[in-house]
């Protein structure tokens, strides 16, 4: 910000739709899943340009964000039966 209080640049981009990001987030869970299996694979074949503790890492963070993504699509599916079961 200045220190008038205005932002520095404008914006221009249109805020992101909940559907698009909740894309966005799955294809990043992926990505991590897909990594930590690359990873895996490779310390398997002894690969030295890959560590054990690098994979185990990537592991982690693979599960972090699926479990996460799991509480999401818990927290939806209770919202929308609570709607469903409104009565109008």
């Amino acid at each position: 910000m200045r220190p008038d209080g205005t932002p520095l640049a404008p914006r221009t981009a249109a805020p992101a739709s909940f559907q698009n990001a909740l894309a966005q987030a799955l294809k990043s869970v992926s990505a991590q899943q897909l990594e930590a299996q690359r990873l895996q694979r490779e310390v398997q074949l002894d690969n030295p340009n890959v560590s054990l503790e690098q994979t185990m890492i990537a592991m982690q963070r693979a599960q972090i964000g699926f479990q996460a993504t799991l509480q999401v699509r818990n927290r939806l599916v209770q919202a929308y039966s609570e709607i469903m079961n409104m009565q109008v």
